[in-house]
């Protein structure tokens, strides 16, 4: 059985260690940082990624750290109601939407990837510069951090490195570098009382002034009581590093809000009480003609790394986990199962990055502002009818491979980019 090397202990490595050791398959994780702890903001987990916990055992702890979704609404720049949907079981699907913390979510797999596999599965401060391979197996030149110089060999070698991979960089030297989008994201988190009963996302805005995101991501947080609520704002912006970790000033960005108001929630005050803020540039990394060099693969960000929109980072890097360690257990070579485990993941998820790269369901906020000029609305049903909104979600649930219940999925694939789709 085979023996695999998986290089970055983020979401993706995690879940893709586990669903080895459910394969019967050795995995050893070789991650840069030398201690894991708890850091980042809010993820949205589709139906699909709470079914895969599901296949790993650990519903009932993900659901201990996380937070049921029940509605997402969408509003204008007034705050008028422009959409709403509800979320998960409660649009009729067989598993939950769920709200977390990032570094909640990643601290669960990592203790649950040294039960399963053991002390020895993850070794930290190790960090992997290069690789090199022959027909038996893959060498990996590793770099600790008190400076000492090791190479380690496996079978094969799966890459979870993230948005800035250096084994994507080895494996595609001629790659164009990735380009600013214009964009710059904020995303911060307040403690307080719950929005909306608690279960709710909200999307917010004119995207041609600035969105914004709200969701919890903990009820009762650290015993207080309160919810931790994740909020994300994308505004114009100047280019910054590509770096999940640059703390902001939350000030900057309150006076794009001054016309939004909510019978429920003060959205500028949610801004001021922030107990953290971070920006990060929204990237445009081009999509990949191939993840795999012979024994060598790319999974999650370090293959498809997208914007983060739409709840499908970590969900669709947990689908690359599953489908790979398949096609693993199935075959006795990994050069076969990479090339299986490509075919059928790659162009549906280069698709999906190019259409969050776009802005996904989000488009029908740009619409109604275009079509009413910036101004407020009398009757959403004449600028944006529901059948009109209905199809445009339709096809993105479709798109991201769980149809809505009860709805006309349509043709999946029939558009490249969501403004293809609003001139329909």
């Amino acid at each position: 059985m085979h023996d695999i090397a998986i290089i970055g202990a983020g979401p993706g490595g995690l879940v893709t260690a586990l669903r080895l050791q459910q394969q019967g398959i050795t995995a050893t994780v070789y991650e840069a940082v030398p201690e894991l702890k708890p850091l980042g903001v809010g993820v949205d987990i589709k139906t699909v990624g709470t079914k895969e916990f599901e296949e790993l055992g650990l519903l009932d702890e993900f659901r201990a750290i996380s937070v049921d979704a029940e509605d997402s609404i969408f509003y204008n720049h007034f705050g008028q109601e422009i959409y709403a949907e509800k979320c998960g079981v409660h649009m009729g699907y067989l598993h939950e939407q769920r709200f977390v913390h990032r570094g909640i979510l990643q601290m669960l797999l990592y203790r649950t990837v040294l039960e399963r596999l053991g002390a020895d599965a993850v070794v930290l401060g190790a960090r992997v510069v290069r690789y090199s391979q022959d027909a038996d197996g893959v060498t990996l030149d590793i770099e600790h951090r008190d400076g000492r110089g090791e190479q380690v060999r496996h079978d094969a070698v799966i890459a979870a490195d993230g948005i800035r991979s250096a084994v994507r960089r080895q494996m595609h030297p001629n790659l164009a570098e990735p380009e600013f989008s214009g964009i710059t994201m904020w995303r911060g988190t307040t403690l307080r009382e719950p929005i909306r009963g608690g279960h709710t996302i909200l999307h917010l805005g004119d995207p041609r002034i600035s969105t914004m995101i709200i969701y919890p991501i903990a009820e009762n947080f650290e015993g207080t009581g309160l919810d931790l609520i994740n909020w994300v704002v994308e505004t114009n912006g100047e280019e910054t590093v590509e770096d999940w970790n640059q703390v902001a000033d939350p000030e900057q960005i309150i006076p794009a809000f001054e016309t939004l108001e909510l019978p429920f929630l003060d959205v500028q005050q949610l801004i001021r009480d922030a107990r953290e803020v971070y920006l990060f540039p929204l990237i445009r990394h081009f999509p990949l003609e191939s993840w795999i060099d012979g024994r060598v693969v790319l999974l999650g960000d370090s293959a498809h790394a997208m914007y983060p929109r739409g709840g499908n980072g970590i969900t669709q890097a947990m689908l690359d986990a599953r489908v790979l360690t398949e096609k693993l257990a199935e075959h006795g070579d990994p050069v076969l199962a990479f090339a299986e485990y490509e075919a059928a993941r790659r162009q549906l998820v280069n698709r999906i990055a190019d259409n969050m790269r776009g802005e996904g369901y989000e488009v029908i906020r740009r619409m109604v502002a275009e079509r009413t000029d910036g101004k407020p609305f009398d009757d959403i049903e004449q600028v944006l009818p529901l059948a009109e909104a209905d199809e445009i979600f339709s096809r993105y649930h479709a798109l991201v491979g769980a149809p809505r219940p009860g709805h006309e999925a349509g043709e999946a694939t029939g558009f490249r980019t969501w403004d293809e789709v609003a001139a329909r």
